[in-house]
């Protein structure tokens, strides 16, 4: 697949080593009991399975679980309204917008604005149509930024 704002084109396939795929130290319950109580810390699904990597040694969950981390943390009841990827995107947005307010004249830092933000643009069209987010939600940098902040 193409990447999104340049020529190159990256690399497709799945290269998933066999060994990392291999039976995680915990069971299926004990990973189940960690993840609710990461959860409950208010840790990210993404954070969440970083730790489980390095101190369970839980490869990929997919395969110990049965499930994907999200599903799993939506059936016990933490789930956000907004996908943790448009969120990151948010919050790189608000950041950069903050940097551009001091600091005028950064115009490479414009035009890396403008590329994050197509990509919420984006995001957010294909997460409407999906049904994931409400069908009037729309990207306004000032509510992003107040969202971010509350967070």
């Amino acid at each position: 697949m193409a990447r999104l704002h340049t020529r190159k084109h990256g690399r497709s396939k799945s290269r998933k080593p066999l060994d990392s795929v291999a039976k995680a130290e915990a069971d299926k319950k004990e990973i189940e009991e960690i993840v609710v109580t990461y959860a409950k810390q208010g840790m990210k699904a993404t954070i969440i399975g970083q730790k489980l990597k390095d101190e369970k040694k839980a490869g990929y969950l997919k395969p110990v679980l049965g499930k994907r981390l999200t599903v799993l943390m939506e059936e016990k009841g933490f789930k956000s309204d907004i996908p943790a990827d448009l969120l990151d995107l948010m919050t790189k947005a608000v950041k950069m917008r903050k940097h551009l307010s001091s600091n005028h004249k950064d115009v490479y830092n414009t035009t890396r604005l403008q590329r994050v933000e197509s990509k919420i643009w984006r995001l957010g069209k294909y997460y409407r149509s999906s049904g994931k987010l409400p069908a009037e939600w729309k990207y306004d940098p000032e509510q992003a930024a107040l969202r971010i902040k509350e967070a």
